[in-house]
C-alpha cells in the first residue's frame, strides 16, 4: 500500500524507536536548544497526511509543517513540477532577470486574492514574516504615516519588526528594545469576553477598545494600517467576528488606514475558502493589502504580497524586493498548488472535514468537561481546552499531556492559544476519510486517558 493510504501504526517497543533516537541524538548535540521539539517523530519519508520514520513506525500529521501542506506531503504534481523546473534553472534575482514563472503566479494569484481594487501587482518573498514585513512597509509608503495597529493574540513572525507586532512576547525574550510605533487592540475573543455580555454587544465593546487606541497611544491620521488576521493561528484559532471587521474596515476608510489581513496560515483552502478574507469581501469589508505564505508553494518556501496597483505603486524603488523573493522552483510549486486545489476540489474538501469534525468536537463538547470551545472556520479548528467549563480555566498541562499521548501513538497535533490551552488542526486537505477517523479515535482516546 502507498505511504499516502497507510493509517498511524506504532511498531516499535518505545517511541522514538533506536534509528530515530539516535538522529535526535545529534540533532541536540548541533542545533540551538532554542530551536525546541517536543515531538518523538523524525521523518524519513512522507506522502499526503503520513510520514513514516527510519524505525518504521507511522504517523499521521495534523500539523502539516505548521499549515504549510495542505495539499499533503511530496504530492506527486509538485515534485513533477519542481525537477522539471530544475532541469532549466533553479534561480535568477528577478530585479536582475525576469522569468515567466513569477509572472504567472503572480497574474493568477492577483486575479484570485480578495482584496479592494479592481487590479492588483504581487510580490513574492520567502516567509510568513517577510510577507507581513513587507505589507507594513507597503503600507507605511502608500500613506506617508509611521504607525500600525495589531492586535492581543497575534502572531506576525520572529524578525524584529514582526516579533513587536506578535503578541506573546515569550517570543522575543531577552531581544532587548523592540521597534517603536506599533500599539495594540484588543482582539474580539468571544469566548472569553467579558461575563454576561452578549456577542452583539461584545463587538461593540471590542470596536470601542480599538478606538481607544487613537485616544490613548496614536492618533488615528497617524496609523498606516490595521493588520488582523482573519483566523488567529497562535492566538488560538480565532475568527475574526465579520460584524467587527465591517466596523474596521469602516474605521479604516474614515481615517484613510489600510486594512491588512495576515493570511500566512489562513491561505489555500483551509479556512473553505481560498482566502479567509473572501468572507470579509462577501460582506462588503475586503482588506487593501494581504500577506500569505506556509501553503502558498507545498513546503517550498515563498510568500506573496498583494494589494491594488495605486498602492504598490507608490512604494520607492528599492524599499521591497529580495534575493530569494519569487525563487523559480518556488513559483513552479505555486502555480501547481493552485492546480491542485482546483483539480482536487480542495476548497469543497476543506469545508467537508471541517463539518466531520466540528461534529465530532461539538459531541466531545457535550461528554467531556474539559472541551470548553470549538471554533474556527472551513477545515482550521481549533479545540479550546480547560479545567472546567464554568470557569474556564485554561489548562494547558492537559493539553501537553494530549499532544505526547496522541504523539506516542502515532498522531501528531500542536497546541495553540495564548495561554498555551488550544489545540489546532491543520491536517493535509488530502487526507482520507479512515486516516480522518483514525486521528479521532486517538485523540478522544487522548482526552479519556489524559483526564483522568
Amino acid at each position: 500500500m502507498l505511504l499516502k493510504n497507510e493509517l498511524p501504526k506504532i511498531i516499535t517497543s518505545e517511541v522514538p524507536g533506536p534509528k530515530s533516537s539516535e538522529i535526535i541524538k545529534r540533532r541536540a548535540a548541533v542545533v540551538p536548544n532554542a530551536i525546541r521539539c517536543i515531538y518523538p517523530c523524525v521523518m524519513e519519508k512522507a506522502e499526503g497526511a503520513m510520514i513514516q520514520d527510519p524505525d518504521g513506525n507511522l504517523f499521521l500529521d495534523w500539523v502539516g509543517g505548521v499549515g504549510v501542506l495542505n495539499v499533503g506531503h511530496t504530492h506527486p504534481a509538485l515534485v513533477e513540477a519542481v525537477k522539471n523546473q530544475a532541469e532549466k534553472y533553479f534561480h535568477g534575482m528577478f530585479n536582475i532577470v525576469t522569468h515567466e514563472g513569477y509572472v504567472e503566479l503572480a497574474e493568477k494569484l492577483g486575479a484570485r486574492v480578495p482584496v479592494k481594487g479592481s487590479h492588483n501587482k504581487v510580490m513574492f518573498a520567502n516567509s510568513g514574516a517577510e510577507a507581513d514585513e513587507n505589507a507594513v512597509k507597503v503600507a507605511k509608503a502608500f500613506t506617508g504615516r509611521s504607525n500600525i495597529i495589531v492586535m492581543s493574540g497575534a502572531f506576525h513572525g520572529r524578525t524584529l519588526l514582526t516579533m513587536a507586532m506578535t503578541s506573546k512576547k515569550a517570543y522575543a525574550a531577552g531581544q532587548g528594545q523592540l521597534p517603536g510605533g506599533i500599539f495594540r487592540a484588543e482582539f474580539p475573543y468571544l469566548y472569553r469576553k467579558p461575563a454576561g455580555m452578549p456577542d452583539d454587544k461584545a463587538i461593540d465593546y471590542y470596536v470601542e477598545k480599538l478606538k481607544a487606541v487613537f485616544e490613548e497611544c496614536a492618533a488615528a491620521d497617524t496609523i498606516a494600517a490595521i493588520v488582523i488576521e482573519p483566523i488567529q493561528g497562535e492566538g488560538g484559532f480565532i475568527p475574526a467576528p465579520i460584524e467587527y471587521v465591517k466596523a474596521v474596515r469602516k474605521i479604516c476608510d474614515e481615517n484613510g488606514i489600510m486594512l491588512v489581513a495576515d493570511e500566512v496560515q489562513t491561505g489555500f483552502a483551509r479556512s473553505g475558502k481560498l482566502f479567509a478574507s473572501e468572507y470579509w469581501k462577501d460582506a462588503g469589508c475586503a482588506p487593501d493589502i494581504l500577506a500569505t505564505a506556509k501553503s502558498i508553494a507545498g513546503g517550498v518556501p515563498l510568500s506573496a504580497v498583494i494589494a491594488r496597483d495605486e498602492i504598490f505603486d507608490s512604494v520607492p524603488g528599492g524599499v521591497i524586493g529580495g534575493t530569494y523573493g519569487g525563487n523559480a522552483l518556488a513559483c513552479a510549486a505555486g502555480l501547481k498548488v493552485l492546480e491542485v486545489i482546483d483539480s482536487e476540489n480542495l476548497i469543497e474538501r476543506a469545508n467537508v472535514i471541517g463539518s466531520k469534525i466540528v461534529a465530532r468536537f461539538n459531541q466531545w463538547k457535550e461528554k467531556y468537561e474539559c472541551v470548553g470551545d470549538v471554533r474556527g472556520l472551513g477545515s482550521m479548528i481549533g479545540v479550546e481546552f480547560v479545567t472546567d467549563k464554568a470557569s474556564k480555566t485554561p489548562d494547558a498541562k492537559l493539553v501537553s499531556n494530549i499532544i505526547q499521548y496522541a504523539a506516542h501513538h502515532g498522531l501528531l497535533m500542536e497546541n495553540a492559544g495564548t495561554y498555551n490551552n488550544v489545540i489546532r488542526f491543520l491536517a493535509p486537505l488530502v487526507i482520507t476519510d479512515e486516516q480522518l477517523e483514525a486521528g479521532l479515535k486517538i485523540y478522544e482516546e487522548a482526552i479519556i486517558a489524559c483526564s483522568k
